[in-house]
Order: structure tokens, then sequence, then C-alpha cells
């Protein structure tokens, strides 16, 4: 029998990634790979890369760098590039870059042990293709390894609302949703091998649309049926586009116990004037009116959202709009970031704002969103939530895990386990997290 091979995976940027590198781990694990945490310990280390943020690629391009000496003392080191920038940039990746073996996008990862075999034959292999044929079919089955208690499950690939500073439709390609079957059958053997909360993913994944029975399903039809699955807890899903929030879906959040009361709304903007120059299609008001019925459904949910703060032609007027817009909702989390241009997208054109003004604007509103998340994480204090424990804590007889809310919480003298759900008494608010004590579990 063949040595088996060590695979070093690094993953940047969302939770769709992190699911793709685990998927991918298991495709290599046919070609006889396992996992290592060291690069220096690896037979083939593969960058699974995003193309969202600033320079992306030239952080690519750094990290690669790193690894000529390892690869000068291991000429059969197998190199590869996955994900959204080897999407976009793939033979350029491989010109600038000659050490790398292969080149794989987000759509084609499948094919990996046949890219894997190609290099060690001494070719290169590049595969950027959007695929006709179902990757997550084509995929052999996830291993029957014991899990821990949380778990991503992608339902639904790219997006077809062009916004005018995104890459996503051109990386990931348009929205394809998974069928109805081959989900739940996934999600059956995550909650066998431990599983209790799952999130469901999508760069758009409330516009989910997935095969079903009796016809298409929509993402509330998809949760309804998650929630007949026995031995699964909690139910999650983002990213959502505020355009899709179907009535379904916001009577879910009050109607579906197994649905936490979290939801990640990206605006973007509080300016009708950029949100229509980002090509988003809603504006403030109808942005606001939609947060009103979710929180008629379910009045405790908490909120977070994304917010680009100095996209072109945004002034401090456009500024202030998204600062009270902010102040309206009351966010528990956001994600905040300077606007950084994307190649090949139309805002990329646009003259900029200047970079210190961008940059005064998202301190001013990160401290705005700090102060928001605090409020409400103090507000916490006194009550009873519902806690999944994750991990053991640093501290011996500690127990971190997640509320409803997706509040880290940490329980000092617990007897709980990893797995276990149980109520808690939330006795302080800390910077980033919430202590408690255990009342039942």
């Amino acid at each position: 029998m063949a040595d088996t091979k060590k695979l070093y995976i690094k993953t940047y940027g969302c939770q769709m990634n992190v699911y793709d590198s685990e998927r991918m781990a298991e495709a290599m694990g046919g070609a006889g790979y396992e996992t290592t945490e060291s690069p220096d310990d690896a037979d083939m280390i593969l960058l699974n890369t995003c193309h969202i943020r600033e320079k992306a690629a030239e952080k690519v391009y750094s990290e690669l760098g790193r690894f000529k000496g390892l690869k000068a003392e291991k000429p059969d080191l197998k190199i590869g590039v996955a994900g959204c920038v080897a999407q976009a940039e793939g033979e350029e990746i491989m010109r600038r870059q000659p050490m790398v073996d292969l080149v794989v996008g987000p759509q084609a990862y499948h094919r990996l042990p046949e890219m894997e075999a190609k290099t060690q034959g001494g070719e290169k292999a590049l595969d950027t293709d959007f695929p006709e044929e179902d990757k997550f079919e084509r995929l052999k089955s996830r291993p029957k390894a014991k899990r821990g208690p949380t778990a991503f499950l992608t339902v639904q690939e790219g997006c077809d609302k062009f916004c005018a500073f995104c890459v996503v439709p051109y990386t990931r390609g348009a929205e394809v949703s998974r069928p109805v079957d081959r989900i739940l059958t996934e999600a059956r053997d995550l909650v066998e091998r431990g599983v209790r909360e799952i999130t469901l993913l999508g760069q758009n994944v409330n516009a989910y649309h997935g095969a079903g029975p009796k016809g298409d399903m929509t993402l509330a039809g998809l949760i309804w049926e998650l929630d007949k699955v026995d031995g699964l807890e909690r139910i999650r899903f983002t990213t959502s586009h505020p355009n899709d929030m179907m009535d379904d879906l916001i009577e879910a959040h009050g109607t579906c116990g197994k649905l936490m009361p979290y939801l990640h709304l990206p605006v973007q903007s509080g300016s009708n004037k950029i949100l229509k120059r980002m090509n988003r299609s809603h504006d403030r008001d109808s942005y606001l009116r939609l947060v009103e019925r979710i929180r008629a459904a379910r009045p405790d949910i908490l909120l977070s959202g994304d917010f680009i703060v100095g996209f072109p032609e945004e002034t401090e007027a456009d500024f202030q709009d998204t600062m009270d817009l902010i102040e309206e909702v009351k966010y528990g989390q956001a994600f905040s970031f300077k606007y950084s241009a994307r190649p090949g997208t139309p805002a990329a054109e646009r003259p900029l704002v200047d970079d210190a003004e961008a940059s005064d604007r998202l301190y001013r509103l990160q401290a705005l969103i700090t102060r928001q998340q605090r409020a409400i994480q103090d507000s916490m204090v006194g009550r009873e939530v519902s806690v999944l424990f994750e991990r053991p804590g640093r501290l011996a007889g500690q127990m971190v895990g997640k509320s409803e809310y997706l509040h880290a919480v940490h329980v000092a003298d617990c007897d709980a386990r990893t797995g276990d759900l149980a109520r808690v008494r939330i006795v302080e608010s800390g910077a980033n997290s919430l202590a408690g004590i255990l009342v039942d579990h």
C-alpha cells in the first residue's frame, strides 16, 4: 500500500471557502492524502483564496513567495491555488509563479484528484471552467468521522445581482441551487456524526430555489424540511440579499423553533444615491420597512449587516445617511470596510474618495457599531439563553459555546460537554463575549 501523503490547506475569506476546503480535503482523501496543520510536513499545499478584499491577488503571491524555499528543499512538493483568485487570475498565477503546479476555480474542485495525478507526471494543471456536472455529486462521500457540534452546508452558489463593487458573479458564476434531497442527505449525515447546528451557506442564500419533490422549493421550504431532521437542533443561514427576503422566510423566523433569531442582512449604504450607484436594487426606505416586518415576526431577532464606506462619489451627507440608518436599525454585529476597487467591476473605473476621508468615515462607523454591539450585549445580563457548547475554554472547568443570538458565551465550573445544549443565565458582559452560569442541561 502506498504511503499516505500530507495535504496542507490554507483558507481565506468566507464560510463558503471553509466549506469548500473541507470538501477539497475529502476529495483528496480519496487520492491518498490526509490533512496536516503544517506546510513543512506537506506533500501538497493548497491555498483556497478569496477575491473580495483589496489586493487579494497580491496577498496570494506574497503567500506563495514564502513557500519558495520549501519547494526548493522538496522538489516533489505540489503547490496549488484554488478559489476565487484562481478563477479570476488562473493563467496569470501560472505565469508569475512558475512553481505553482495547479490552479483550480471554485466550481471545478471536484476535479482536484485528476489534476493532482496530472502534476505527478510533471505537467501543469489549470481548470477554471464552470462545468455542467454537479461538483457536489461528483465528490466522494464524507468520511464518517465524528464532527464538532456545528457545521456549514452550502445550498446555493453564485449571484445574479451584479452589484457594482462585487466580483462574485464573475468568479462564482450565476445563481445555482442544490436539489433538496441532496441537501437533506448531507444534513442527516452531518447529524449522524455529531452535528447539532447547521448554517446554510450561499453567496445569495435566500435566493435559493432548489428542486424538490413537488417543484422548486424556497429557502423557507428547505428550512421546514430540515426542521423535520431528528437530532438537528439549530438552523442558521447566510448571506442574504434584502430583495430576496420573501414573506415565507420572514414568517419562518417567527414560527420555526429551530431557526435561530439571528439574521445577517447586508445593506451596504444608507444613501439612496450610493445604493443606486452600487446597483443594489433596493433603497433605504424599502430596507427599513423590511427590518420592521422581520422584527414584527420575531421581536428579539439580532440583526447584523455589511457596510462599505468611501464608495465612489460618496459625500459626507451620503455617509451621514448611513450613520442615521445604523442608529435607527441598531445592529448587534456588523462587518464594515473601506471601498476597494475590484478589477473588472463597474465601480472600478470611477473616481475614488480621498483615502484619509474614507478612513475617517470607517473609524466613525465602526465606533458606532461597537457602541451598539456592546449595548445589546449588556442588555443580555440577567437573561437566560440557550447555549450550544462547542469546546472547553482556556480555564479548567470552563466551557465555551454560542447562544441562539450567536453571542460567544463562556461558563465556568461547568459539567456540560461539547455538543450539549443548555440553558445559561448571563451574569457578565465583556468586550466580545458573555459570561454565564449553568441553569440546566
